[in-house]
């Protein structure tokens, strides 16, 4: 295998022999560098979120942002005031069934009901929930469970999609909330 020069103008180094394009030790780092800058790079945070508690962050140039929410570190949401009020519609499954339901504070919720899986939440209170029950009377088989009928399940994946952690998807919401109740 040859060596070859780093491409960087005025560089006399070898290049890494590995690297997907020439360049030296030196230089791919300083272009790893700049990219993690503008693209942010994805490491721990010194401390939870204050939003969600999550302890995973990006860091640019400009700060750093919590991976899961994108509440902005170092910001204070104001303690004095309860937390954000955000409505979800979720969607459990039981067996074969699907509960639809409301609430604004899931865990508290989920902790009184039996069920094999979160599928998804839905962003929306009574009103949505109501919609989704008079959408899906044809296979309501008592209270808030459906049969889990094509279409239901369709309707689940739809509102599912791209997120495929509900939980992650709440925290931004929460996160929302507490930015616009702070700014």
């Amino acid at each position: 295998m040859t060596s070859r020069s780093c491409a960087q103008p005025g560089c006399s180094a070898a290049s890494e022999p590995d690297a997907p394009v020439a360049l030296c030790g030196a230089h791919l780092a300083a272009a790893a560098e700049w990219v993690g800058e503008a693209s942010g790079v994805t490491e721990p945070l010194p401390a939870p979120c204050v939003a969600c508690g999550s302890r995973l962050g990006v860091t640019y140039r400009s700060g750093r942002l919590c991976a899961v929410c994108e509440w902005r570190f170092g910001d204070v949401a104001d303690g004095e005031l309860a937390p954000p009020r955000v409505d979800v519609v979720y969607y459990l499954r039981f067996g074969e069934r699907i509960k639809i339901g409301t609430t604004a504070n899931p865990r508290q919720r989920f902790a009184q009901l039996r069920f094999d899986e979160l599928l998804a939440f839905e962003r929306g209170d009574r009103a949505v929930e109501q919609a989704r029950h008079r959408q899906f009377a044809a296979w309501r088989e008592g209270g808030e469970w459906f049969t889990a009928s094509p279409s239901l399940v369709d309707h689940v994946a739809l509102v599912a999609a791209g997120h495929p952690d509900p939980w992650a998807l709440y925290a931004r919401w929460r996160s929302e909330a507490l930015a616009l109740r702070v700014s």
